[in-house]
């Protein structure tokens, strides 16, 4: 790939200038809420309008957002919960005071973990907690269904905060640090501290070990229409194929966008086969995954990429990096 021959979207990016390492950036609705390393979000609004909103008293462990809320863990214990309007609410302060790990946000609940412990607060309002063998490495809500994944040393675990039942454990040796279930429900795949992913498919346990990565995979991300996992961990875009009953066994991953530097964050457009890679170097690509033509969205800089997102609607893409550049791209 060169610039003579990959068409760019450059000139229809917004500038942003967070002033610190960018951590996560999520939209709540058209805002784009850039997630700060320490203590603040940074809203930047579709009129341009920029806010700079402290919401702990330390660093921002973790995030998760559906569109409405972006839920937050820090160093501070506590959990906290902002909307467009800059508007913060507490979820829950650690009695205890320990680092919030892991956050997710999803059936009108929330989830944290703090230690061993991984905490629930329902719609109602009402708080389940459950202890799992590590301090968790990930949460994830199932796309149906009132039921928490947590990623953890040896595997991972199912938990209904709802049912009387013991919690379910899948095993597999090593740390798992992420955790994500495929958009229909049928499939669990984790990240690994080792340069590979670990699947599950939910039906019988059967196990799928997706390998041959670079690097660890520190993002991944589920197209529109559940058929593919996109990946980082390589120098290019890492597809796994989830169509059929039986997920990736015995398949081959897509290979698309090859480049110079490590592919460490990607972002799959919430409507269309496009991804959004961002790479080592500070490259941005958009991927069409129908026959692979990519689209500079930001061209190499002098710090990794760190964080990735669309809006709703695909007409916005915001990036932020390790050295504090980020910026919104306007599709629409």
């Amino acid at each position: 790939m060169t610039d003579a021959d990959t068409a760019s979207l450059t000139e229809r990016t917004r500038a942003i200038v967070p002033g610190g390492l960018v951590a996560a950036v999520h939209f709540l609705k058209d805002t784009a809420a850039f997630v700060l390393g320490e203590a603040a979000l940074l809203l930047a609004a579709p009129n341009r309008e920029q806010r700079r909103v402290a919401i702990h008293d330390g660093g921002i462990l973790a995030a998760a957002c559906d569109g409405q809320r972006l839920v937050t863990g820090g160093d501070d214990g506590k959990v906290m919960a902002t909307d467009a309007g800059a508007d913060s609410t507490i979820v829950a302060v650690d009695p205890k005071r320990r680092w919030i790990d892991q956050v997710a946000i999803g059936s009108g609940a929330v989830a944290w973990s703090a230690g061993r412990q991984v905490f629930v607060k329902t719609a109602k309002s009402e708080e389940r907690t459950t202890d799992v063998p590590s301090s968790a490495g990930g949460l994830a809500f199932a796309p149906k269904g009132f039921r928490l994944a947590i990623a953890h040393y040896n595997g991972a675990t199912l938990w209904f905060p709802n049912a009387a039942a013991a919690p379910e454990r899948l095993e597999w040796k090593g740390s798992h640090l992420a955790v994500t279930f495929s958009p229909d429900g049928k499939f669990l795949v984790t990240a690994m501290q080792e340069p590979m992913l670990h699947g599950w498919r939910l039906a019988d346990a059967k196990h799928m070990r997706m390998a041959g990565y670079a690097a660890k995979v520190r993002s991944l991300d589920w197209t529109a229409d559940g058929d593919w996992l996109a990946t980082g961990g390589s120098n290019q875009l890492i597809l796994w194929p989830f169509a059929g009953k039986d997920g990736p066994l015995g398949k081959m991953p897509r290979m698309l966008a090859p480049a110079q530097g490590l592919a460490v964050e990607v972002a799959c457009h919430p409507r269309q086969p496009v991804v959004a890679v961002g790479f080592a170097d500070g490259l941005v690509l958009l991927v069409r995954l129908d026959d692979g033509a990519e689209i500079v969205a930001r061209r190499p800089g002098a710090a990794p990429v760190s964080a990735l997102a669309w809006n709703a609607t695909g007409s916005l893409l915001a990036f932020g990096t390790e050295d504090g550049e980020a910026g919104i791209v306007d599709l629409g």
